[in-house]
């Protein structure tokens, strides 16, 4: 026998309440946005009309608004990470790269909460990183100057 919308949207936020805190409210939009959104898959399977990757193309989240202090929103599922990983973008068959196109990021856009690109950037500064690689961009430029 299957399951009915309500019985689906459910376990599906269940789910997700198990993996991640809400509060009542966010609980209340998910229920209702994921019902939503299993009644409009239902309603196209029953009318033969296909979900186009333009119609899915609207991201969750304003993509300037997708790279907050202490999270960072997936734009292609609006799940909620302190960092996107290379795996979570394959599972929507991107790369960090194509992401960053795809959504209008710069390329040098970190793709993880500004709290812990802030936290790497000070431990980076504490070993030395910059300086070193100050050094190595002066011997790499002084190579060139000489083969020329």
């Amino acid at each position: 026998m299957s399951k009915t919308l309500v019985q689906m949207t459910a376990e599906i936020i269940q789910s997700q309440i198990t993996s991640k805190q809400m509060s009542t409210d966010e609980i209340k939009t998910a229920l209702n946005d994921t019902f939503q959104a299993l009644k409009a898959l239902q309603d196209a399977e029953a009318g033969g009309d296909i979900v186009t990757e333009a119609e899915d193309a609207n991201p969750t989240v304003d993509p300037k608004k997708s790279i907050q202090k202490n999270k960072v929103v997936c734009l292609e599922c609006g799940q909620e990470f302190k960092m996107l990983s290379p795996k979570h973008l394959g599972s929507h068959g991107l790369t960090a790269k194509e992401y960053r196109k795809k959504y209008g990021f710069s390329a040098r856009q970190p793709l993880c909460a500004k709290a812990l690109s802030e936290k790497r950037s000070l431990s980076g500064k504490e070993r030395g990183i910059p300086a070193n690689l100050r050094i190595s961009i002066d011997a790499r430029t002084k190579k060139k100057g000489a083969s020329k």
